[in-house]
């Protein structure tokens, strides 16, 4: 994972850094692993503002990751990288051997078409 550095310009960005997007696979996540998660803005079950100052943003989908891991002993192929937008972390589409699809969490240093297996 490559840092972008900023150039001092304005003090703003002076010592800015950020992510260089060079592994990511741009693609459409699958829909079955993905679904709407509702953001309150700021306002509380009948609509009314009740903290101020929140809201907007982008509209994001959640990507259901599997945190657990619970599928053993079955290989599976790293099919995309991609920005979580919900987390500050890439995830990866995995293609499991039985065709089930499932995102993690990127492990430093794994690559496109890598296999993995999750075992004891």
């Amino acid at each position: 994972m490559a840092i972008r550095l900023y150039r001092a310009y304005t003090p703003g960005t002076r010592n800015r850094s950020v992510p260089k997007f060079d592994e990511i696979v741009k693609s459409q996540p699958p829909k079955k692993l993905t679904y709407n998660k509702h953001i309150k803005k700021g306002q509380n079950n009948r609509g009314i503002i009740t903290s101020q100052h929140r809201g907007g943003g982008h509209k994001r989908l959640y990507r259901k990751i599997d945190f657990q891991r619970n599928k053993k002993y079955v290989t599976g192929k790293i099919r995309a990288i991609e920005y979580d937008p919900n987390r500050n972390t890439y995830i990866c589409l995995i293609n499991f051997e039985d065709g089930e699809k499932r995102y993690i969490l990127y492990p430093r240093g794994i690559k496109l078409d890598d296999t993995i297996i999750s075992s004891e």
